[in-house]
């Protein structure tokens, strides 16, 4: 097939692209490179052959929107939606070049956003470019959403999708990643977890003192560990009254392609150098909680000193940060009241709860037709896949589902051990090239049926 030679042939422009992006920082924590990366990203858009405009709201990070009208099947769409955002480099000494060099070494390149989300965009790009380039069309109506705030919460996305509803219109989403396992194949992510991300804050004093008055000034420290004490318990069950009241059980077909999902257990607690998972979970549980289990993770506790040596002081306020990854009929509205009013009733109604976002969890039903072209794309493309109910991460694909009325699957070229988020984010071109034929034949495979 002429594309997928195309692909194989220009590996070096797909490369040296994805170095130009990992080079553009666009750290949407700190508002810094978003609005040079976005001109960027149009810019790769517009040299593939692809319409791009620059989409803004007032002070908020732009989308970058591309489209692509197929001469041949111009009644079918496919939106690919991704990000040009990535997560803050630090600890900065902690990684071996610089996090924006995009260094190759063998078979990788890294830096940050290399896979996370840099390096599944230019797959995308790539593998309509082949098309457009090879044939002069596209087996059906392409859209390109790229946004700049995915890594902080995507808070504004949805107000993206309804003010530009009728452009973004399409049949099916391509999502914006998808891991691939530690035996090369890829899994096919039909849905995603939602989220609720909190602060909770105790403050006690007006200044941090010396410890020895501990004796008589309450410590906020272990007022908030008291609290949050009560959320769970050691095996991760989430305490909060009615927290589970609206969640269905998996369905048999759910059950069905979770036990076909191969877990490489061993694999998995070496790569985090762990010895056992929560509730000593293992075989088809594990597989379960990564599918349809609700968590509260502590994502970061500050209190008092944490510097080198020694220092003797009682601190005035405390805060912890705490995630909780919800499941479908989860809705992030009613989890915050039930959050509140547990601390309110277990005594903590000092406690001060602020809320950063939340997102409802999404999942697209396996026998959707869109689930078995992909399917068999991949297939073809990496010589076998995996079906996988939801991603254990979390995105804005509820929204998506939603506002468009669309099925959202994840497919990409992301090593599920690539170290996103972490130092030494990497992405491997094997998996690159595989991913943009995969994507070449999904494109495919959608337009003629």
């Amino acid at each position: 097939m002429i594309p997928l030679k195309y692909v194989d042939m220009h590996m070096g422009s797909l490369i040296s692209e994805l170095q130009t992006l990992i080079r553009q920082p666009s750290v949407s924590a700190k508002n810094e490179g978003i609005e040079e990366c976005a001109q960027l990203v149009k810019k790769i858009l517009k040299k593939s052959g692809i319409k791009t405009e620059i989409l803004r709201l007032k002070n908020v990070a732009p989308i970058v929107y591309g489209e692509i009208k197929s001469k041949k099947n111009p009644n079918k769409t496919l939106m690919f939606y991704n990000h040009y955002d990535v997560q803050p480099a630090e600890p900065f000494e902690l990684w071996d070049d610089p996090p924006f060099s995009g260094k190759i070494i063998g078979n990788k390149i890294f830096g940050r956003g290399s896979s996370d989300d840099k390096g599944e965009l230019i797959t995308r790009i790539k593998a309509v470019e082949a098309y457009l380039k090879t044939t002069g069309d596209v087996p059906c109506n392409i859209k390109f959403v790229i946004e700049g705030e995915e890594e902080t919460g995507s808070a504004h996305v949805e107000q993206y999708l309804k003010k530009y509803q009728k452009k973004f219109s399409c049949d099916a989403v391509i999502w914006e990643f998808g891991y691939v396992d530690s035996q090369n194949r890829p899994i096919i992510g039909l849905g995603m977890k939602g989220l609720l991300y909190v602060e909770l804050s105790v403050k006690e004093s007006i200044r941090d003192a010396h410890s020895s008055l501990a004796v008589l000034i309450k410590n906020p420290a272990w007022r908030l560990i008291e609290a949050v004490q009560t959320l769970r318990d050691s095996n991760g069950k989430i305490l909060i009254t009615d927290w589970y009241k609206e969640v269905t059980p998996l369905s048999k077909n759910d059950l069905e392609i979770i036990s076909k999902e191969p877990f490489d257990e061993i694999s998995f607690k070496k790569e985090f150098g762990i010895k056992s998972f929560v509730g000593n979970m293992h075989g088809l549980s594990a597989k379960k909680a990564l599918v349809g289990g609700a968590t509260c993770n502590i994502a970061g506790f500050v209190s008092g000193y944490t510097g080198n040596g020694a220092k003797t002081v009682l601190p005035g306020e405390a805060l912890v940060k705490i995630d909780f990854r919800l499941v479908p009929k989860m809705d992030p509205a009613k989890q915050t009241l039930r959050l509140k009013k547990h601390l309110k009733s277990k005594g903590f109604g000092d406690v001060s709860v602020k809320i950063f976002h939340g997102e409802a969890a999404a999942r697209t039903n396996p026998s959707d037709p869109f689930v078995s072209q992909v399917k068999e794309a991949a297939d073809q493309s990496f010589g076998k896949s995996i079906l996988n109910v939801s991603n254990a991460g979390t995105g804005p694909m509820h929204s998506f589902v939603t506002v468009l009325a669309a099925p959202c699957i994840s497919i990409g070229s992301t090593y599920m051990f690539s170290r996103i988020h972490s130092p030494n984010e990497f992405t491997r071109i094997d998996l690159l090239r595989k991913t943009t034929k995969c994507i070449c034949l999904i494109m495919e495979k959608f337009g003629k049926d």
